[in-house]
């Protein structure tokens, strides 16, 4: 049986994993920049989490944690999608252990976000999708842009 609970900031690690084994099942990056990525974020989690700016959630079975998910609160300037809101959710570090995906937990994990994204009025979120991930953005109702990306190049 699941169980799924809010995330606290004592769960920083496993998130940061998770959202490590994320990147490695989407990119061919480098693991040293992986485990840079993992280590830092960590402490960004934590204290974004005590700053009531991150919102996560944990799906266990039992004491193994097996899932995780977090919303993002932005400020961002009013759009013409939402003309009288000055903040946007961003949905990320979702993840599924391999041996525990296509049972919905991932589907769950959205739809937790998106609730608290309405609970504090916020009709715009936003995210990046892996191309496992698409299909169940899209059953959401997430659909594709045209955001583009900038990422100055990292200095060696």
């Amino acid at each position: 049986m699941f169980q799924t609970r809010a995330a606290t900031p004592a769960d920083a690690a496993l998130i940061a994993t998770h959202r490590k084994a994320m990147f490695t099942a989407m990119q061919s990056t480098d693991e040293t920049v992986l485990e840079t990525m993992r280590r830092t974020c960590e402490p960004w989690l934590e204290q974004m989490m005590l700053e009531d700016k991150y919102f996560g959630w944990i799906v266990s079975e039992g004491a193994l944690p097996v899932a995780s998910a977090g919303l993002l609160i932005l400020d961002w300037a009013p759009h013409p999608l939402d003309p009288a809101c000055a903040q946007r959710g961003y949905l990320l570090n979702v993840y599924v252990e391999i041996d525990f995906r296509k049972r919905g937990l991932a589907h769950q994990l959205v739809k937790l976000c998106l609730a608290e994204a309405d609970r504090r009025g916020i009709r715009v979120v936003t995210l990046h999708a892996s191309d496992a991930g698409r299909p169940i953005y899209e059953e959401m109702g997430f659909r594709t842009t045209n955001e583009m990306l900038y990422a100055k190049p990292a200095e060696a």
